[in-house]
């Protein structure tokens, strides 16, 4: 970030979505993606290091408990990457910020905490409710 957007605070005294609060989305998400990208190849190097044989039996089942965990920890990373790159190419088509059921603005406060959100805070209640109710029949 530059010097003077790293003071910059999105807030709800500006027009939603402008120039400025979508340049300040789109670093966050970047940096974000940069961080899962660093922390992903310390991830590779890892599972290279644990691939050689462990002739005691108890050291080889904890070999194979932490690969299977880094292989879960990479699929999440991998999903996260993809849903960062989806919200960037919202930014880009502009509808980046606007829920996808209602067309309303998702709230400054849900996109900073959770940038790659696609669905308000009453429409995400919504389908969490709907999926309960499928889950329970």
């Amino acid at each position: 970030m530059t010097a003077g957007q790293s003071a910059y605070r999105p807030s709800d005294d500006e027009p939603f979505m402008n120039e400025r609060q979508l340049a300040y989305f789109k670093q966050k998400l970047l940096d974000w993606k940069d961080d899962i990208l660093r922390e992903s190849k310390g991830t590779v190097v890892n599972l290279k290091a644990e691939t050689e044989n462990h002739p005691d039996l108890v050291d080889r089942a904890s070999s194979e408990s932490d690969r299977a965990l880094e292989l879960r920890t990479r699929d999440r990373q991998r999903k996260l990457i993809s849903k960062i790159d989806e919200a960037l190419r919202r930014i880009e088509d502009g509808s980046y910020g606007y829920c996808e059921e209602t067309g309303e603005p998702i709230g400054l406060g849900r996109l900073e905490a959770r940038p790659t959100a696609t669905l308000s805070v009453e429409a995400q209640e919504r389908h969490e409710r709907r999926e309960r109710v499928h889950r329970d029949d």
